[in-house]
């Protein structure tokens, strides 16, 4: 009765792409609404026009790798930084870059953050025992660990820290700051490291948890298998009937 039933992994899996297709298909959709509201594609139409103003008037391109840029001759490199400089002398398109990254990141949080909110959170909450729409078509969900069902509170630090916070847009923004250049071989050392963490965690506990339930304190199970209590409550009772009822049917 009291075992832990816990999901299986293809089960899982096939809960978790389901899942973040709908996640993704959700966010790209809050994504372009903000986008179109915050004018996001005449910042970066602007900028384009800034860097091909630059690049024309030197006789240059700004989008090169480093061994691109190594190989240049002592002119080109000299064209190269003049019109460097020249775009960041640009008080106009300093301003229109700075938008652009900042808008970027402004839509990417929140739109991710909605999208977890809503099918991460919000529906969970609706469907019962922690489940999204990919574990309710396969038959899982979530409880505690120690067999009582989820709450809200649990539900949020399992959905808000674990996978928005750190599994997600640490990631994403790590991400960003390689495409604009702004960081270096660290950025895929750190994805490299979270990544290895969660393949570690989940090999190693036996729940086969990920950093989100650990935070949690939450596990994946089988829903027509686990017996899943309300409270600590109807948990201690279950426990002293079926104590009750072995010391019944012991010979003294």
């Amino acid at each position: 009765m009291f075992d832990l039933q816990r999901a299986s992994t293809w089960k899982r899996i096939s809960a978790y792409i389901f899942d973040g297709i709908l996640l993704v298909i959700l966010c790209v959709g809050i994504a372009f609404l903000l986008s179109v509201a915050l004018k996001y594609d005449g910042y970066t139409a602007k900028l384009e026009q800034a860097y091909a103003k630059y690049e024309s008037e030197y006789g240059i391109l700004f989008d090169i790798t480093e061994e691109e840029y190594n190989s240049m001759s002592e002119t080109e490199s000299t064209n190269y930084m003049n019109a460097y400089n020249a775009l960041l002398s640009d008080e106009e398109a300093m301003y229109v870059y700075h938008m652009v990254i900042n808008l970027t990141l402004v839509i990417t949080t929140i739109s991710i953050l909605l999208g977890y909110m809503a099918l991460e959170f919000a529906i969970p909450l609706w469907l019962g025992n922690g489940q999204t729409l990919g574990k309710k078509i396969f038959g899982i969900g979530l409880m505690r660990t120690d067999g009582i069902r989820v709450t809200p509170p649990l539900l949020f630090i399992r959905t808000i820290l674990g996978k928005y916070t750190i599994e997600t847009m640490i990631p994403v923004l790590i991400l960003i700051m390689i495409y604009f250049n702004t960081i270096g071989v660290l950025g895929i050392l750190i994805l490299g490291l979270i990544l290895l963490l969660q393949i570690a965690l989940f090999i190693a506990t036996y729940t086969n948890s990920l950093l989100h339930d650990i935070l949690a304190k939450t596990v994946v199970i089988d829903i027509s298998s686990q017996m899943i209590f309300k409270d600590e409550q109807e948990l201690l009772d279950c426990k002293k009937k079926v104590y009750a009822e072995k010391a019944a049917r012991q010979t003294y």
